[in-house]
């Protein structure tokens, strides 16, 4: 298992994201789509 607490990413000044939490487990794909 993968698991993320709170990630929060800037670039420059702006906040990407901001306090990210997930678990991925074993045998999961995940993927994340925004805006961009």
């Amino acid at each position: 298992m993968i698991e993320v607490n709170n990630l929060t990413k800037f670039y420059g000044p702006r906040p990407a994201i901001k306090n990210l939490t997930f678990q991925v487990t074993q045998g999961e794909v995940v993927g994340f789509l925004g805006p961009n």
